[in-house]
């Protein structure tokens, strides 16, 4: 019972506050790596709607003319908006750029995760006990775990 109990509440001085340390430097590292792909991914979407418009602009008005655009961007249009809807069906997401960052963050997240082995369940029990009151109010520091992330339910890490 006092080892329950232990583990549960942190001493000013507890061992177990510098592998907390550690383990939030290397979370620091992992989230900052997600976010860079992520980033990476956004970028590269960028790009291509502006080649798609760049595109759309010399087919309207030195190729062919807007009589035969108008059906093509109306049907390029509706593909988009289907694909957010697509997007907000599976994901339970709202169909924006923060949506679709956060979606994205948290999918390069769990993989790096994974990846380098991180043991997210023993850090948030660390946090836990660290700091109690805190992983309530962040949702970056949600408890979770990897094991048990559900489609609709994923938290940060």
């Amino acid at each position: 019972m006092e080892s329950m109990i232990s583990e549960s509440m942190a001493l000013p001085d507890d061992p177990r506050r510098k592998e907390l340390e550690e383990m939030e430097k290397q979370k620091a590292e992992i989230d900052k790596k997600a976010k860079a792909q992520v980033r990476g991914e956004l970028y590269c979407g960028l790009g291509f709607l502006l080649f798609q418009t760049l595109g759309f602009m010399r087919l309207t008005f030195w190729e062919l003319s807007w009589d035969v655009m108008e059906p093509i961007c109306f049907f390029v249009t509706s593909l988009h908006f289907a694909s957010a809807y697509g997007f907000f069906l599976t994901t339970s997401t709202e169909p924006s750029f923060e949506g679709y960052f956060q979606r994205r963050f948290k999918t390069k997240q769990k993989k790096l995760v994974k990846a380098h082995g991180f043991d997210i369940e023993k850090y948030n029990k660390l946090r836990q006990a660290f700091y109690p009151n805190i992983s309530n109010a962040l949702p970056s520091l949600e408890r979770c775990s990897s094991t048990t992330l559900k489609h609709e339910d994923e938290a940060f890490l």
